[in-house]
């Protein structure tokens, strides 16, 4: 049986994989699991009871699954503060800020707008260890005695947490960005309020598009993974630069004024500079993924800057940063995470960090953006295999390895399944666009013919 927890949370077709039984019954082996191993023993000493922070993203889904989950933890014996439509590094804050003893966040992220997922942080805002994830797991359905009485947890609105999210946004900079042009892609997502919101109360000048939610537009050809309306709209209004966020707004690309893109790569070679002529990157030393782009990691050696990579998965960036005291790290999808102000990737607060960047330089995206170059890049996503045997196929490693023979040292090869959907995804890094195209099809083909389902 495929193990339910990915690489972020739980996810699948809501009301299909992900109904509202499967919701309350992770809910209830959360508070039961995180409870045994001694988690709420302070808040039952100060409170009589655990507390809990939830929020979402904006889904139709996230109302009956956020119902469930409410349902689930109350049933539990746990204390629940419902905060509503918040950005997940939003719900993380919180649950920090509000000393809560964990926190559960309702969204697929950038997944197409059917899709919901259920992501749990422990105490002060951090990703749950895979272990507890195994055991949270083990434990859905299992029989159990609920409390009852007094003993049942009590819920309440906190309308308020989005204000103290933006506040602490404002807050990660010290430079106004007074004159600075932005277009804001919410992706009528989770940051469609807060977002703006945050960059006008630190001085830019913001027009906000895709940030009208209906409940069924939340990524629909907007945000982080469909870019083309941004680079319009910079354009077009003679911005200075353009951000997309997606469905929850923990990741966060970019477009210079001219319309290039400028991927998650780009954005934190920037900030790695950035921290380290202010004496603030730890260490000296970034942390990415095995993703990153070969023209990251020849900007950060010529900056004199290390580079610690990780597998694919914004929890094993934070994992190495957490355990070695790194204080940046991120993935060329935009997750970019600032040790120093937050727990998870946070698409705003990066953007933030970037505008102010380009504030303090008085230097355009596109020039902070040139300290590298990237190397042609080509991702070919196969659906509809058994990702589970990547790995061990030999004839599908005797055709990765031909086909390193011929690059000889001068491009990469990376077939990774995807940690949150039904997919291979093969990268291919080569001198040319068109020889890494040719490989990636090559391989993305004997992948579809030895994997399938």
């Amino acid at each position: 049986m495929a193990r339910l927890f990915g690489t972020d949370g739980v996810r699948g077709l809501a009301n299909g994989g992900l109904t509202a039984p499967l919701a309350l019954d992770l809910s209830v082996a959360a508070a039961r699991v995180l409870g045994d191993r001694g988690e709420f023993e302070d808040s039952i000493q100060s409170r009589g009871r655990p507390l809990a922070v939830v929020g979402r993203d904006t889904r139709i889904s996230g109302e009956f699954l956020e119902a469930a989950v409410v349902s689930g933890l109350a049933s539990a014996g746990v204390d629940v503060l419902i905060l509503g439509i918040l950005p997940t590094p939003g719900v993380a804050y919180l649950t920090g800020s509000l000393g809560a003893d964990f926190g559960v966040v309702i969204s697929a992220s950038h997944n197409p707008m059917p899709d919901n997922g259920i992501k749990i942080f422990a105490r002060g805002g951090h990703k749950l260890e895979d272990a507890v994830e195994n055991e949270i797991e083990r434990r859905i359905g299992a029989e159990w005695e609920p409390p009852t009485g007094a003993d049942v947890g009590r819920v309440a609105h906190y309308p308020q947490g989005i204000h103290e999210y933006v506040a602490h946004l404002v807050r990660s900079i010290d430079h106004p960005l007074a004159g600075i042009k932005v277009v804001l892609d919410c992706a009528n997502g989770a940051a469609s309020d807060s977002a703006p919101r945050a960059l006008v109360n630190a001085g830019a000048d913001v027009s906000a598009i895709h940030a009208d939610p209906d409940g069924l537009n939340i990524n629909d050809n907007c945000g982080s993974t469909h870019l083309d309306s941004l680079r319009r709209a910079v354009v077009q209004d003679g911005a200075d630069v353009g951000f997309a966020l997606d469905g929850d707004a923990d990741r966060v690309l970019a477009v210079d004024h001219e319309g290039n893109v400028v991927d998650g790569d780009q954005l934190l070679a920037i900030l790695a500079l950035s921290l380290k002529e202010h004496g603030r990157l730890a260490k000296d030393t970034v942390v990415a993924t095995v993703m990153s782009n070969l023209g990251f990691v020849h900007a950060m050696k010529e900056q004199g800057i290390g580079l610690r990579h990780t597998k694919v998965g914004d929890r094993y960036v934070l994992e190495a940063m957490r355990v070695s005291g790194y204080s940046l790290g991120g993935e060329q999808s935009g997750h970019l995470i600032f040790s120093e102000h937050a727990t998870t990737g946070d698409g705003t607060l990066a953007a933030l960090a970037v505008l102010e960047r380009m504030a303090t330089t008085g230097s355009s995206l596109k020039d902070l953006a040139s300290v590298m170059t990237r190397l042609p890049q080509v991702l070919v996503n196969v659906p509809d295999v058994d990702k589970s045997r990547t790995d061990e196929d030999a004839v599908l490693a005797a055709a990765v390895a031909e086909e390193e023979a011929v690059l000889a040292g001068t491009g990469r090869i990376l077939l990774r399944p995807s940690g949150t959907e039904p997919l291979v995804r093969v990268m291919v890094e080569a001198p040319t666009e068109e020889q890494a195209r040719d490989i990636a099809e090559r391989l993305a083909a004997i992948v579809a013919k030895q994997l399938a389902i």
